[in-house]
């Protein structure tokens, strides 16, 4: 049922505030330069994953593609969708695209912005070493412009603009992208908790970044960009404005419920699992923002109320667990004064045990059932990474690398450094198909990632064949990844495995940036010899190419049905034979009352 906009809603205009201009416009370098072995510091190949990563940013971008702080450099790239919002009468145009496709999507990127708000916030100066905190500032400036435009009054927030149906029998480039393209809110009479709360939280983090003179140390050195610094009080204020609007409005409307649920329309392409751990986020994240313990106090009180301890989940678009754990000891490291200003104790070791808990499960293989190591060593989340492998380990390596410094000994630092650390390479080419898992980095990397713009084809029914090479290199995207046997089909078709989304991507900078300031060598690529992935044989049997009986990557469950009906129908068979040719004794058999030997 379509909702009437809400009474008062007129088209809402972002006022422009100064932003930084990037000096010297940074270009990806070709493929081939990935074989190039480094010298200098800070590394220009680590350098350059963080330069391509913000890169694919802008190959994602929606609307006028030149109303940013510099023109647009992606030049296969056109203004497009330049009438989103129309229906509302809203500006909703600009944000990205959320995938290989032509939905915006927010609630998973409100994730995204966080990831990158809070990683430049304590890592910013590898932004600085790599000349790409400009573009941090005008990629966070792309995406929180378009989230205000979508946040028009205190309960209305724009979860979706496209219908996916109508979006996914389209295969083409941006000039002709299919209408209409309707625009989805919730607000108070259909509500969504867990998308009014975590898009808060990315708010929330967002504003403490851009903070001037923001003192966020949790680990030594820890700072953000500061040559030259986000730091702006008018935008900040603005961030938070709107952090604190969205949770209150998360906070007070009952009965909380899921944004899918209250537009059914949009829950094809995301729907949460809960909301418990996003309102968990959104207040921690204001506690932060703010130095008030009233929000403090809401989180724990969340954190007991939905009994949020002990999860094992990762953290992705949907699930925050583990990064509320980091969080929470974070809280306790730089602002110890919000537990006790709410009445409760700091708990720094407390907070430890329960991240650490997580991230020793998985570092000692525990709960295998939950997560283990595919056999040539990529972290797996069962039921989670079928469909997208790599952003729940590159994910998960985040965390690694971020709470490391804050173990409780450093036999756990230096743990959680190493697994972070052959994650990362695995991405980069230390597996078993010598693949470099992001595009445009070196000649391993994908040739035909699933993205609409990017291949030049317009037909559907030819996505892997027509054209034969992908038109344009999507520099920097990372792909979803190979399946749980580690083989890897560069097939366009395939989405499991090679469709590119602004949530794959939103931890590759915090990656590359821990890199740059650690001094670390060459990314794992450099030592891979070039042309030496190849497609394997047979199908992938996942979710994009079910099995047809040739592949090498499991059955899939059509498959498995078909085996055991035909199992079925032989043993009928079987037994209605063995009946036909000894029909006559068994008549006798039960006339003469049969009873079977002992």
């Amino acid at each position: 049922m379509r909702l009437a906009p809400p009474v008062g809603l007129m088209a809402l205009s972002i006022p422009a505030i100064a932003q930084l201009v990037p000096s010297p416009t940074y270009n990806p370098p070709p493929a081939a330069s990935g074989t190039v072995k480094s010298s200098s510091s800070p590394n220009p190949q680590w350098s350059n994953v963080l330069g391509n990563a913000f890169w694919f940013y802008d190959a994602q971008r929606s609307g006028n593609l030149d109303a940013g702080a510099y023109p647009n450099r992606v030049t296969w790239r056109n203004n497009s969708a330049m009438q989103d919002g129309s229906d509302w009468n809203l500006d909703l145009t600009g944000g990205w695209y959320d995938a290989g496709d032509y939905i915006k999507c927010l609630f998973p990127l409100s994730n995204t912005l966080f990831a990158l708000s809070w990683g430049a916030l304590t890592h910013g100066r590898g932004w600085d070493l790599a000349q790409q905190s400009a573009y941090l500032d005008s990629t966070l400036r792309w995406g929180f412009d378009w989230m205000m435009r979508a946040h028009p009054s205190d309960d209305v927030l724009f979860v979706q603009v496209g219908d996916s149906t109508i979006d996914n029998s389209y295969w083409g480039g941006d000039q002709n992208i299919p209408t209409p393209r309707p625009s989805y809110p919730i607000n108070s009479s259909s509500p969504g908790t867990d998308a009014w709360a975590s898009t808060a939280a990315a708010f929330a983090m967002a504003s403490l970044l851009y903070t001037p003179g923001v003192s966020y140390v949790p680990i030594s050195g820890a700072s953000p960009p500061s040559s030259p610094s986000l730091g702006n009080s008018t935008y900040a204020s603005e961030l938070l404005s709107h952090a604190k609007t969205l949770y209150a409005t998360a906070n007070q409307t009952r009965p909380f419920s899921l944004f899918a649920h209250s537009i059914p329309a949009v829950a094809s392409a995301y729907t949460a699992t809960n909301y418990t751990d996003k309102l968990a986020m959104g207040a921690l994240s204001l506690a932060l923002a703010t130095n008030e313990s009233a929000y403090y106090a809401d989180a724990y009180n969340f954190y007991q109320e939905f009994a949020l301890t002990g999860s094992n989940d990762p953290w992705n678009w949907d699930s925050r667990y583990p990064a509320l754990y980091v969080l929470f000891v974070e809280a306790a490291k730089t602002r110890p004064n919000l537990a006790t200003g709410a009445g409760l104790a700091v708990n720094l070791t407390g907070w430890q045990t329960e991240a650490e808990g997580w991230f020793d499960r998985i570092v000692n293989g525990e709960d295998s059932k939950q997560h283990f190591m595919t056999p040539g060593g990529l972290l797996w989340f069962e039921g989670w990474s079928d469909e997208s492998s790599l952003i729940e380990a590159m994910s998960a390596s985040m965390l690694f690398y971020k709470y490391a410094p804050l173990a409780s000994t450093s036999n756990k630092t230096s743990q959680y450094q190493e697994f972070a650390q052959n994650q990362v390479a695995y991405m980069l080419g230390n597996n078993p198909m010598s693949a470099v898992y992001l595009v445009g980095s070196h000649p391993n990397s994908p040739q035909n990632p699933h993205s609409a713009p990017a291949s030049g084809g317009d037909n559907i029914n030819a996505i892997r064949t027509q054209p034969p090479v992908e038109a344009h290199v999507l520099y920097g995207a990372m792909v979803g990844g190979p399946l749980q046997n580690d083989k890897f089909w560069d097939w366009r078709d395939d989405w499991v495995q090679t469709e590119v989304a602004l949530d794959y991507n939103a931890v590759i900078p915090f990656l590359a940036s821990w890199q740059l300031i650690n001094d670390s060598p060459d990314p794992y690529y450099v030592n891979v010899t070039a042309n030496t992935y190849y497609v394997p044989s047979g199908d992938p049997c996942d979710a994009a190419l079910p099995c047809n009986g040739t592949g090498n990557g499991g059955l899939s469950d059509g498959a498995k049905a078909g085996i055991g009906i035909g199992v079925i129908l032989g043993v009928g068979l079987i037994i209605a034979f063995i009946w036909y040719i000894r029909r006559d004794q068994i008549a006798r058999w039960w006339r003469s009352g049969y009873v079977r030997p002992h």
